[in-house]
């Protein structure tokens, strides 16, 4: 999971989130199912989703933008034999194909977890995607939901947008994947984001409620069970890679 490392409370909001193991979990439970061979990570972080998959025994590669991220994850992974190495990889990049020639039509499972909201270019963000995978190669990309919840916890990480599920498929299908799976995550998290983004003011989403909601993930669970086909704080898709070329 990657939050824009140069913003003010990227880092730490990262932080946060890696004591709520419950919910990392969770998230990675989430998508699993739809990864297959060998698997890549655009947006690793500080390895917070990254360690299941490590854990699980995947086949995985890691990646950020932020280069200050690599030498951590390095550290924290490099002893794992499953795992396949870290580069930095930048989704705006025009020439992806020059800079990355050895990762071009790799890998079987390209994941983005919380990523493409940060950047601008976000078809040609996919675009790259869609190059680093093999012929029916699997993306699977989580997203904020709802342009209506837009904050100050969006923009304090560098949010340009929150997408519905109808605007990720438009933007997937046009840079050549088939859209296979959707859904929204997390319902419950709705009434948290709101309350302390748009009534307290909050900049940083606190500690403790992150604390409080993660003991509770169990009930949040069972709860998405009936929510994730309306509503939820994230939408996430998975699309194959088609024969289209760009």
């Amino acid at each position: 999971m990657h939050l824009t490392g140069n913003l003010p409370y990227g880092t730490e909001t990262l932080e946060v989130i890696s004591e709520a193991f419950q919910f990392n979990r969770w998230m990675y439970q989430t998508i699993r199912p739809h990864c297959q061979g060998s698997i890549l990570e655009i947006g690793s972080g500080i390895g917070n989703i990254s360690q299941f998959f490590i854990q699980d025994g995947a086949e995985i590669t890691l990646s950020d933008f932020d280069a200050s991220y690599l030498p951590r994850l390095e550290s924290k992974f490099n002893k794992f034999e499953n795992f396949k190495g870290i580069y930095r990889i930048d989704l705006t990049d025009k020439q992806l194909e020059v800079s990355h020639p050895e990762l071009i039509g790799k890998f079987d499972t390209v994941f983005a977890l919380n990523v493409v909201e940060h950047i601008e270019d976000h078809v040609l963000a996919l675009q790259n995607m869609h190059q680093l995978l093999r012929p029916g190669g699997i993306v699977i990309i989580l997203v904020p939901a709802f342009q209506s919840l837009y904050n100050g916890f969006d923009e304090q990480l560098g949010h340009f947008r929150r997408y519905r599920p109808e605007t990720l498929k438009n933007i997937l299908e046009s840079v050549g994947f088939r859209v296979r799976h959707s859904c929204y995550f997390n319902a419950i998290a709705i009434l948290g984001w709101f309350f302390s983004g748009n009534i307290l003011r909050k900049r940083i989403i606190p500690g403790g409620q992150m604390r409080f909601f993660d003991k509770l993930v169990p009930i949040w669970k069972i709860f998405d069970l009936f929510t994730k086909r309306f509503v939820g704080i994230s939408v996430i898709q998975t699309g194959e890679k088609t024969d289209i070329s760009h």
